[in-house]
């Protein structure tokens, strides 16, 4: 599968030392990155000749911490059905639950965060076209 339009290709990805994924999960991380700067712009930055630093470093910056968050929805999730406490005297075991309130937090934070991110890289930035 290819990817166009890329704000952010993987090498330019790994000049800015990012190094903790492979290229196709960083193609999705980018696409998602993407998308939520151009809901965020208007979809201004489509179709651009030159892609403007700043658009390059918020891309950065949303694929590292989608990366984060991702990570820990997945983390919470996984914790559902695992042993959380045994007792061997009564034979007593806990399992973990599946947190709803956690992962809604993550993804309220993560919401949140984006949108720091995106109004902070891209703050005053003028594109024309």
């Amino acid at each position: 599968m290819t990817f166009e339009g890329q704000y952010l290709t993987y090498a330019e990805y790994q000049e800015l030392g990012g190094s903790a994924i492979g290229e196709m999960p960083f193609n999705l991380l980018e696409f998602e990155a993407r998308k939520q700067i151009d809901i965020r712009t208007q979809k201004r930055l489509i179709n651009l000749d030159t892609i403007p630093s700043e658009v390059k470093l918020c891309a950065y910056h949303l694929i590292e911490r989608i990366k984060s968050y991702n990570d820990s929805i997945e983390s919470a999730s996984n914790s559902n059905g695992s042993i959380a406490s045994e007792n061997t005297d009564g034979y007593s075991i806990s399992y973990n639950q599946i947190n709803a309130t956690q992962i809604n937090e993550i993804v309220k934070s993560k919401s949140i965060e984006l949108n720091d991110i995106i109004m902070n890289d891209l703050y005053g930035l003028i594109v024309t076209s």
